[in-house]
């Protein structure tokens, strides 16, 4: 059996995360507080209570989700859960793998995200959709012919998560536009609540401002293999893994890549680390004999960890 650990980005959050985890586990209870503590406000409340649509703000949602995935790993890790052959988040879900990895501790990570969130919320207006039943080769081809840098319209495929779940961003007529033409060829279009074109090169200006304070940190070297979203592959080198995510605002997030990569190196069991099962639900639409897990309460982290000893036991 090979494990790999992936954790959560923006959209998995909810009203409620990581109050179970604090409610049965003292070492949840000091991870949150000192969170709370780094951020200077509290993210536990935020999490526990929000309310939602406090909670939808991309100032919040990072920090919050980053938060309830350390707390998630942390109590994974007190239960006894096997150490993974790799580690991914997918987004901001990276920044939990590198605090996974021993890349960066508790205070940096935060802080890294706090000033992340705030760029990203701050960014100029744009735009994103996800594009549901089609192709990618036939989408990007479709962003090409939109895409015009002589009129400033840019649009790019920004997430790649399965063979048929994708992700536009960018100029918000250029968007719908593509949106209308993925319509048209039978895909399912639906616009996201979002007020950025994130993971494009509308990000540029908030990428170059990320990257100052990026370059304020150490990268140690990672623990575990960080297979980071740029690129698809596997990193140790704390150096390579900052250069890197450097990139990561602009750039797509190769998801299925990611997955497929991990795949192919022989991981069999996927443990979504955090709140929802978003990636849990990608993992089976991209392979049918993977197993996946999730942990976000006491009950999920009881079922993973007894199912991975089966496995183990095998």
């Amino acid at each position: 059996m090979k494990i790999a650990c992936i954790f959560p980005g923006q959209g998995s959050q909810s009203v409620g995360m990581g109050l179970d985890l604090y409610k049965q586990n003292s070492h949840a209870q000091n991870i949150f507080e000192r969170i709370d503590a780094v951020a200077g406000r509290s993210l536990s409340k935020l999490c526990f209570e929000g309310p939602a649509e406090d909670l939808k703000r991309t100032v919040n949602t990072q920090p919050a989700i980053l938060a309830t995935s350390i707390v998630a790993w942390e109590s994974y890790l007190n239960a006894g859960g096997p150490k993974p052959a790799f580690v991914a988040g997918h987004s901001l879900g990276e920044f939990t793998a590198l605090y996974a990895a021993n890349v960066l501790p508790l205070e940096a990570v935060t802080k890294l995200v706090e000033n992340r969130a705030q760029l990203m919320e701050s960014c100029p207006t744009g735009a994103m959709s996800a594009i549901l039943g089609m192709k990618h080769d036939r989408l990007k081809e479709i962003c090409n012919a939109t895409t015009s840098s002589a009129d400033n319209k840019i649009v790019i495929v920004a997430n790649f998560n399965t063979e048929e779940q994708l992700v536009i961003s960018g100029d918000p007529e250029s968007v719908a536009n593509v949106g209308t033409q993925a319509k048209s060829e039978g895909a399912k279009v639906i616009p996201l609540a979002v007020g950025g074109a994130f993971h494009s090169p509308l990000m540029a200006g908030a990428s170059d401002k990320f990257n100052e304070e990026l370059n304020k940190y150490t990268f140690a070297e990672a623990q575990y293999p960080v297979v980071q979203n740029v690129t698809a592959l596997p990193h140790t080198n704390g150096t390579i893994i900052k250069n890197t995510l450097q990139k990561q605002m602009t750039s797509s997030v190769l998801w299925y890549n990611t997955i497929k990569f991990m795949l192919d190196e022989g991981v069999t069991h996927f443990v979504e680390i955090g709140p929802g099962k978003a990636l849990s639900g990608m993992i089976k639409r991209i392979s049918k004999d993977a197993k996946a897990y999730n942990i976000e309460d006491s009950a999920s982290l009881n079922n993973t960890i007894d199912g991975l000893k089966v496995g183990i036991a095998k």
